[in-house]
């Protein structure tokens, strides 16, 4: 019900087209009637006097032909009367199909738009909580479920109903003796309904999470591709898929077994029904029992078989609801996650100390033991250019995420230009903010696109002296199309260091207060990224830079160097000073010339 809202904005398409559905159903239900006309006066020609009882068709006759008609005037008269219904009945039919998918379209499209708004709105923590593959499975099969259902019920839920109850009535109108047919049919159709439906509603909720395990596969394994491929994986793989694969196919087998219950059942009812009809008739017609006749009989079938093909349609609704309800569930767990990490309504003032940290720890949420980050104390001046270094897993990462609020703190605060970031408006604190991280991640469209990102409105000549500052600018300019070149998905046509420099670009090009470095230089040579700091240094003096990294020819020339060690800062320091005072950092120096690193670019 909480769905329902987005249906409000097309709730005049949503009344109007079960009211041409009706019109469609009248139509269908008065064919079976005329025929019987048609058999009985114009074929079988029951004489003149059954046709002056017959009340209606006697009147059109005569006002059409007089006294003096023929059996080919009442075929062709009621004949092109059928036509003419069938015509309006398709045209009721035909707007009500067009104003059920306005409405039911309309209502996915909102819906959808809103449920992406929200995943957008949420924090990392809540996106690896439902995980890419469920996102993905809920924003298409579970809305499109949805939208099947919004039509349905525009359609089906008025369709069935009108041929459940006018079937009967017009039914029981030929002969009362034909109720007799349906009291006994109706019971055994209702019994397999219910039977089957008991046992395959819960496992339509099944069927959606193995779903979401099949496309979390396919989706790890498409942007993971070069990994299987490296590590010759694909057969490992694809038996995963397999698994997955099979288990949904497995429980989608079992729902379609039940389901396949329904429809045999009431093929035999209804032809043993038919028969009945049948039976019943041709004994009334052989004794002679006035008001049965060959065109009531036949009139009776075609009702008798809408009657239960309107259980079957009833059938397929219940279906579909069933599957719809265990979509609705899914869509709504993500429309009422509230995004963890909640904006503020400020908007900080240049300050001298850009970035500090006081007493902040960290850990992951719904992580125990020991935090990642502890007793952090860190100030960071405006212009300032402090480099963070430690080993694998030290907390450098997560210390860098806490800046934009990608994570919040657990304890202690982060203040940028001497304002919590928790009182940010977060859209005001993350402009001031460019995080380029190690990995590099591009979007398929060109190179001066991906390099807008960073700033939308960006002119040309801002975008090449991004890529110039960022040492992107000459292999930019030697692709076949410059700054038009098409990227592929994730960037898969250029290396692992042009990937970085588009990326430095990216976050260049806004010219930010803070530029952040999540090891965002760790696929560039030595000699290009020494360029790279040189032009930092002149271009964007008054920028705060935090920059991560693992060689010490990367960070030497910082203002400052934190050492992380067992989750807090050791010492921050320049580099002479800390090659005197920290026996960490001078054992990452010594491993690294060690092993022929050269520090001195």
């Amino acid at each position: 019900m909480k769905l329902a809202k987005y249906l409000k904005p097309y709730i005049l398409f949503a009344i109007v087209s079960p009211l041409l559905m009706i019109g469609e159903v009248a139509a269908d239900l008065s064919l079976p009637k005329l025929m019987s006309y048609i058999v009985d006066f114009g074929i079988a020609d029951n004489g003149p006097q059954e046709i002056a009882s017959s009340g209606l068709p006697y009147k059109i006759i005569t006002m059409l032909f007089g006294n003096d008609y023929t059996q080919m005037n009442i075929i062709i008269t009621f004949g092109a009367l059928m036509l003419l219904i069938v015509l309006v009945g398709g045209f009721f039919g035909t707007m009500c199909a067009y104003t059920a998918a306005k409405a039911s379209q309309g209502f996915g499209h909102d819906l959808r738009c809103d449920a992406y708004r929200r995943v957008m709105s949420l924090s990392i923590e809540q996106t690896d909580k439902f995980t890419t593959g469920s996102l993905v499975t809920r924003m298409t099969n579970d809305i499109a479920m949805l939208i099947e259902l919004v039509e349905m019920i525009l359609r089906m839920c008025v369709r069935s109903p009108m041929f459940l109850i006018g079937g009967t009535v017009m039914l029981l109108s030929l002969n009362l003796k034909f109720g007799v047919v349906l009291l006994c049919s109706l019971p055994l159709l209702l019994a397999t309904l219910i039977l089957v439906l008991s046992k395959s509603i819960p496992l339509f909720s099944v069927v959606q999470k193995k779903l979401d395990k099949v496309n979390s596969v396919v989706q790890e394994n498409v942007s993971g591709a070069r990994v299987v491929k490296a590590y010759v994986r694909e057969d490992y793989e694809t038996k995963r898929f397999m698994s997955a694969n099979s288990e949904l196919k497995d429980i989608n087998l079992r729902v379609l077994r039940l389901m396949a219950i329904i429809h045999p059942v009431l093929n035999i009812i209804q032809n043993f029904a038919i028969i009945a009809i049948i039976l019943i008739g041709g004994i009334d017609i052989s004794n002679g029992i006035a008001g049965m006749s060959v065109g009531n009989v036949m009139a009776g079938i075609t009702y008798v078989t809408q009657v239960i093909m309107s259980i079957m349609m009833v059938t397929m609704m219940f279906q579909s609801i069933s599957r719809a309800i265990a979509s609705g569930k899914r869509i709504n767990e993500v429309m009422d996650s509230a995004p963890v990490i909640e904006s503020g309504d400020k908007v900080g003032q240049p300050d001298n100390i850009a970035v500090s940290f006081e007493n902040v720890s960290f850990r992951y949420p719904g992580t125990q033991g020991r935090p990642v980050l502890h007793d952090i104390n860190l100030q960071i001046k405006r212009g300032e250019t402090l480099a963070v270094i430690g080993s694998t897993g030290c907390g450098k990462t997560s210390l860098v995420n806490l800046v934009p609020r990608f994570y919040d703190a657990t304890e202690g605060t982060v203040r940028v230009d001497g304002l919590d970031v928790k009182e940010y408006k977060l859209s005001a604190l993350r402009d001031k903010i460019s995080f380029v991280m190690q990995k590099s991640e591009l979007f398929s469209d060109t190179v001066a696109n991906n390099i807008r990102w960073g700033k939308e409105d960006a002119t040309l000549e801002e975008i090449k002296e991004a890529a110039e500052t960022a040492q992107a600018r000459d292999f930019i300019e030697h692709l076949p199309e410059g700054y038009d070149n098409f990227i592929a998905e994730k960037g898969a046509s250029l290396s692992g260091g042009q990937k970085q420099r588009i990326s430095i670009a990216r976050g260049v090009v806004r010219k930010p207060e803070i530029l952040i470095f999540d090891d965002a230089t760790s696929a560039l040579d030595l000699a290009t990224e020494a360029k790279l700091r040189r032009a930092l240094n002149e271009k964007m003096k008054d920028t705060t830079v935090i920059m991560i990294a693992q060689r010490i020819a990367s960070v030497r020339e910082a203002d400052r160097i934190a050492v992380i060690e067992d989750g807090t800062i050791k010492h921050c320091a320049p580099h002479d000073e800390l090659m005197r005072i920290s026996e960490t950092y001078r054992d990452i120096y010594d491993s690294q010339m060690k092993n022929g690193g050269d520090i001195n670019e």
